[in-house]
């Protein structure tokens, strides 16, 4: 049985192209301060800078999360309330949710089931891992962030061999909370959980820092890191501070507040972020071997009871975001780096889901870097774009942060 706790109401809401043509003429949705208009049942269709796109919903779903694509067509999703669903190639979704997840994912507010990455190898050996917030059974005040991995084969009604290969040394929650500054929210909050295979089959992991962002800058703690490890959950050849005293040899980078999206770039081999701040201060980072991004001491916003931080930009040791937002709140989703033929023309380019703004693309430089104004797609539906992922077809899959939520396929218009 698994344990589902639902936040809704007042909590659910502090957390957070243009030219459009709609549908049968439906009039564009009133969008609210932090996303989450209807949607209705579309096909859209858009003008964007590069000629025009069509969107089409694919299925509909609770709070979905993450996505993951099936060597054989179709493709893996999770929803945040604790449910992995399988959608077939045809876009036909499965109405059982698969089976066999742990008994103790803990969705409260938002906590719950997170990113989903399968192995390099799934074609034959069939992993699929996925991220979650991990409850503790013998005092259910205390969460942490774990991954998870198990076996799923196509059209298996659950997974077999679930076992934990990461569980964060971050257990927290128990009240009352100990005292902390500047206005940090509660503890079912800011867990990240985004999941993401390399090219050397190395597993990165965003760890949050669960609004206690005073554990984040020790080295020891699992609190507001990026994790390198080996798809069995061990330490690899290569991460930076192995055998360092006082350091968790896990650590790829730290200094992070709530790390909720991940992204490779195989133009420059290196991984991206993307960051939510406090009020205002949301990031996109090149993620740096070693690299320090300053969380807590030095933010680009302002925390929540108002005050700033002592150091913005240029701090020692620091490094700081390619990009900042806000205020107000941008609030990130995921991104990517498109590399397909179906849309050519935005080859190279960075995509970056926000609850507010609309999915951004930017042009990018030789060194991955995002250049210029970017151009706002999609903003007219009003949604909180959550997840923004590349299909193995070069078409654009999305997902929206709702809990009449959707999976929104993205193709070149007519």
């Amino acid at each position: 049985m698994e344990l589902r706790l639902v936040l809704t109401g007042a909590i659910a809401a502090l957390c957070l192209a243009s030219g459009a043509v709609h549908a049968q003429d439906e009039p564009p949705p009133e969008r609210p301060m932090f996303g989450g208009a209807e949607l209705g049942a579309g096909p859209w269709d858009f003008h964007t800078e590069h000629g025009p796109i069509h969107l089409e919903k694919i299925a509909e779903l609770e709070r979905p999360w993450g996505i993951a694509f099936l060597p054989e067509g179709g493709m893996l999703v999770t929803e945040r309330v604790g449910r992995l669903r399988h959608i077939a190639a045809d876009g036909t979704l499965d109405p059982q949710p698969i089976g066999g997840l742990p008994d103790d994912i803990y969705a409260l507010g938002i906590a719950g089931l997170k990113g989903i990455a399968l192995h390099p190898d799934f074609a034959t050996n069939r992993l699929v891992y996925m991220a979650y917030s991990k409850l503790d059974q013998d005092n259910p005040q205390l969460s942490t962030l774990a991954v998870m991995r198990g076996r799923w084969d196509a059209g298996a009604d659950r997974l077999s061999g679930v076992e934990d290969i990461f569980v964060a040394d971050a257990w927290y929650g128990e009240m009352p909370l100990p005292e902390r500054c500047c206005g940090q929210g509660p503890a079912f909050g800011s867990y990240g959980g985004r999941l993401l295979f390399d090219p050397d089959g190395y597993l990165f992991v965003s760890s949050g820092d669960r609004n206690w962002g005073e554990q984040v800058q020790d080295p020891a703690s699992h609190y507001g890191k990026i994790f390198r490890m080996t798809d069995e959950g061990g330490v690899p050849p290569g991460n930076p501070w192995v055998g360092m005293e006082g350091h968790e040899p896990l650590v790829w980078s730290t200094g992070h507040r709530n790390p909720l999206g991940l992204a490779y770039n195989m133009a420059t081999g290196e991984i991206w972020e993307s960051e939510f701040g406090p009020r205002g201060g949301d990031e996109v980072n090149r993620i740096l071997r070693g690299g320090n991004y300053g969380w807590l001491p030095v933010t680009q916003g302002m925390h929540y009871n108002g005050q700033q931080a002592q150091f913005l930009r240029d701090a020692e040791g620091m490094i700081d975001p390619v990009l900042v937002f806000g205020p107000p709140s941008f609030n990130p989703g995921n991104l990517m780096f498109y590399t397909g033929d179906l849309l050519a023309d935005w080859q190279g380019d960075m995509m970056l889901g926000s609850f507010t703004q609309g999915v951004l693309r930017y042009d990018t430089d030789d060194t991955g870097s995002p250049i210029g104004e970017p151009e706002h797609l999609l903003d007219d539906l009003g949604q909180r774009w959550r997840d923004v992922q590349q299909a193995p077809d070069g078409s654009i899959y999305l997902l929206t942060d709702l809990a009449d939520g959707a999976v929104l396929r993205l193709t070149p218009g007519e």
